[in-house]
């Protein structure tokens, strides 16, 4: 059995008893006739100092061309958001999903482009020979788990958009910005888990 795994499933279930009425979501500027329900996988990586996997979306696609994202998608009919999540692990990555120990979903992200995301939780073996499919991900890297559930890490910026002020988180790592609606989605699971505890205990 995988000591982060039960570290990381104990702390989600605890976290999540939690009531944070403050959660970050962009439901505000949803276009509510392009809403459409989504799915995201949050891969930690099983290593002593954990990251998160994440990509880099082409240029040439319609919806966040060119920003980091997880791996996920919209749902297929018939399908819930671990289904989801999953079976775009696979197709983005070819990150098969008997690999994946899932923990659970975690508070939805409603976005200003009409995305309806729930974050789908889980810990997957490291160093598993990605391949990214040329269609869907320029790149794809790890970000360490310690550095992006540190709140002193982001910066918090501004942009007028929709007729009102937007805030946003952002962080810089290795060439890739973290920002927009994967940014809030870490930075609210990181509300939910003590990353001390997770670490260190």
């Amino acid at each position: 059995m995988s000591a982060l795994f039960d570290r990381l499933a104990d702390l989600f279930e605890q976290g999540h008893r939690l009531d944070i009425p403050d959660l970050l979501s962009d439901e505000r500027f949803a276009i509510a006739e392009r809403t459409a329900d989504a799915a995201v996988l949050i891969a930690v990586t099983d290593r002593p100092d954990p990251g998160i996997i994440l990509t880099q979306r082409p240029t040439t696609m319609r919806d966040h061309p060119g920003q980091v994202a997880f791996p996920g998608g919209k749902l297929d009919d018939g399908e819930d958001a671990v289904a989801a999540a999953l079976r775009e692990a696979e197709e983005e990555l070819a990150l098969e999903r008997q690999h994946v120990r899932l923990i659970g979903t975690t508070d939805r992200y409603q976005t200003g482009t009409g995305f309806d995301i729930t974050p789908v939780l889980g810990v997957v073996p490291p160093d598993l020979p990605l391949k990214p499919h040329p269609r869907e991900v320029e790149d794809w890297f790890e970000v360490p788990l310690r550095l992006v559930f540190d709140e002193q890490q982001w910066t918090q910026n501004e942009v007028f958009w929709r007729g009102a002020m937007r805030s946003y988180l952002e962080l810089h790592w290795q060439g890739f910005r973290i920002w927009g609606v994967t940014a809030a989605i870490i930075f609210n699971l990181s509300r939910r888990i003590a990353i001390k505890d997770l670490l260190d205990g």
